[in-house]
């Protein structure tokens, strides 16, 4: 692909699928990617540029960093200058090549290690996640080779804790992901009767832990505005309003919305019914009057005629079934058409969800039920929108006592002066 000047939203739709068929990238990591590309949409808008070119993205990367030393940067501006570079990248190639570190698994125990990823993946884990783990575990392999260490029944807690001391301390995350890696492919060992001590259990435990951010959440009337906006005059329009209230008002995930099924419309028992895809539980929602309207008007005057048993298809031949990252977009595009500030807030599906746990718990219901409105399998995973109900924590507020004016002027107290 010559370096020519291309629409945005077809160069970024090609790269995306790039990333996804020949990286075989997840779809939380092609989110990942669309979401620090469009940040040159924001900035060709402010320049007046219609056309992108892999000029206009050096031209972006410029008036954000100027020329800064990439190792001075942080973690997230990092990130936006390796999804540009790779854009720039498919521009002038037509291609990505990918950057995952090499591994090489040999030996016997690097057999062990290709068992236990096979092992994790049949699991359904997230792509990304057992690459994560198939780089530690290569790395802890390669650390084995230097000591000689050619078979598992030969490895020790010794091993363990010299390949973990070696570990940058500074990236205080790596040594936890790498910890609970080799926990977890030890423990696996035992289980499966390949060695006879459990040494997952003499690994020692950090005390790493992540800090979740905060859920971007919309009032009401930012939720209504978004929904207000959305045409539905068209065939897209259609679709898209009935992807975003089925987001919006039951605060399904982008991945149950792709999967959902014409068998998982229960018309006669006003429910939809599915197995999600992220817990693999079943869960049940009401379907409301508002919702079912409109996936009606979709069936009825928008969705192209085909055999697929999915719901929701693509606007354009063949007319696939739509896909996770396809509704982030879809969500995205609608957020973009409106005045609704979305500075420091994500504004993609999972945003609708969020709000939705918002409303309802200033409506102060239970979280068991907010529970089984998110489809959670306990509360423990609820209790993470607790920090955005804002009315209760308020109730929290304990008055500051009032200080005596002398206390600031006595002598020899500590503002004295």
């Amino acid at each position: 692909m010559e370096n020519k000047q291309h629409n945005f939203e077809e160069l970024t739709v090609q790269a995306t699928a790039c990333l996804k068929n020949k990286l075989l990238r997840a779809d939380g990591t092609l989110h990942f990617y669309n979401y620090h590309w469009r940040r040159i949409r924001r900035f060709m808008k402010l320049q007046s540029i219609e056309f992108v070119d892999a000029n206009v993205c050096r031209d972006y990367l410029l008036s954000e960093f100027d020329n800064r030393d990439f190792d001075k940067l942080t973690k997230n501006e990092k990130d936006t200058v390796k999804t540009i570079n790779s854009l720039i990248e498919f521009i002038e190639t037509g291609t990505i090549q990918g950057r995952k570190e090499t591994t090489d698994f040999e030996g016997s125990i690097g057999k062990l290690m290709m068992d236990y990823l096979a092992f994790k993946r049949s699991q359904r884990l997230a792509s990304h996640t057992v690459d994560e783990y198939e780089q530690h575990l290569n790395r802890f392999l390669r650390f084995l080779k230097k000591d000689k260490v050619a078979t598992i029944k030969n490895v020790d807690l010794v091993h363990l804790l010299n390949y973990i001391r070696q570990i940058d301390t500074r990236k205080i995350s790596l040594a936890h992901i790498a910890i609970r890696t080799l926990h977890d492919f030890f423990k696996y060992l035992f289980e499966q009767g390949v060695i006879e001590t459990n040494i997952s259990s003499m690994i020692p435990k950090d005390n790493y832990k992540a800090q979740p951010r905060i859920p971007s959440t919309y009032t009401r009337k930012e939720i209504e505005q978004l929904i207000s906006s959305v045409d539905v005059s068209n065939a897209c329009g259609k679709r898209d309003y009935a992807i975003i209230l089925l987001a919006a008002r039951l605060g399904l995930r982008a991945s149950d919305i792709a999967c959902l099924k014409f068998e998982n419309v229960l018309w006669d028992k006003h429910c939809i019914e599915l197995i999600q895809y992220k817990t693999g539980k079943k869960h049940e929602l009401p379907l409301l009057a508002e919702v079912g309207n409109a996936m009606i008007e979709y069936l009825k005057y928008a969705r192209p005629k085909s055999n697929e048993p999915f719901f929701f298809l693509c606007a354009r031949s063949p007319f696939n079934p739509i896909s996770s990252s396809v509704i982030r977009q879809i969500v995205d595009h609608h957020f973009a058409k409106t005045d609704i500030n979305t500075s420091h807030r994500r504004h993609g599906p999972h945003a609708l969800r969020h709000s939705l746990a918002g409303r309802l718990l200033e409506q102060q219901t239970t979280l068991p039920v907010i529970s089984e409105v998110l489809g959670h399998t306990n509360t423990e995973s609820t209790k993470f929108y607790l920090r955005i109900d804002l009315t209760s924590l308020r109730q929290c507020i304990l008055e500051v006592p009032e200080v005596a004016p002398g206390f600031y002027s006595q002598k020899g107290g500590l503002f004295y002066e």
